[in-house]
């Protein structure tokens, strides 16, 4: 789930796209946050609207042609000021609040494992403003940023335009029907759109449009 706009500066700030690695791991991951009817096109501006991440999946994938994937990564996190899920988070990512009382931790933990993720990987990539989100709630929960400065990107301009669509159309869960790919299993959680960006990524590579 992406599309929010960047709203990080200094140390945190994502770095503007300048092509992949030629060697090591690269690590695409996507977010899935609290969210209702509507509040999407609110921004979240909505009375009690936080953007709380519920999710984060990820993949480890090898930087040079054809990207394989070498790991993978998904963790539920339990939203502190909005614990109860809506109806429509629920519909549109299949997390349910059982599944919340089940498998989720505190943001501080999945914070933590998901910096022990990625490691030494040389770049980590989102579609979107993602790892802005991160920033938010780290701030929210009173949580150092455990990542080195210029490890996240936003490819969310980069596709669209390889693609040739407006950036609003460039939704993850999309990019692979776009590219006429066969559909990516999971979509609007965090591990399958990670999944689905990925395989949109290694397509317009093999195309010479990235």
């Amino acid at each position: 789930m992406s599309g929010r706009a960047d709203r990080v500066t200094g140390s945190t700030a994502a770095t503007p796209f300048d092509g992949f690695p030629e060697s090591g791991s690269i690590v695409i991951f996507d977010l899935e946050i609290t969210a209702w009817e509507g509040s999407l096109a609110r921004n979240w501006s909505g009375p009690g609207e936080y953007m709380e991440v519920v999710q984060i999946g990820a993949v480890k994938l090898d930087a040079a042609m054809p990207m394989a994937e070498q790991d993978s990564f998904e963790i539920l996190i339990r939203p502190e000021k909005n614990p109860v899920l809506s109806d429509y988070f629920t519909a549109l990512t299949g997390i349910t609040n059982v599944d919340l009382d089940r498998e989720a931790v505190g943001f501080a933990e999945a914070l933590q494992a998901f910096a022990a993720f990625v490691g030494d990987a040389r770049a980590a990539y989102s579609n979107g403003g993602d790892w802005s989100d991160l920033v938010q709630n780290a701030g929210w929960a009173g949580v150092d940023w455990p990542f080195p400065p210029g490890l996240f990107s936003n490819l969310r301009e980069t596709i669209a335009e390889a693609l040739g669509v407006p950036n609003r159309r460039a939704v993850s869960s999309s990019l692979p029907a776009q590219l006429g790919l066969e559909e990516v299993p999971g979509a609007h959680t965090g591990l399958g759109d990670s999944r689905a960006i990925a395989a949109a990524l290694r397509q317009l590579r093999a195309d010479g449009r990235l």
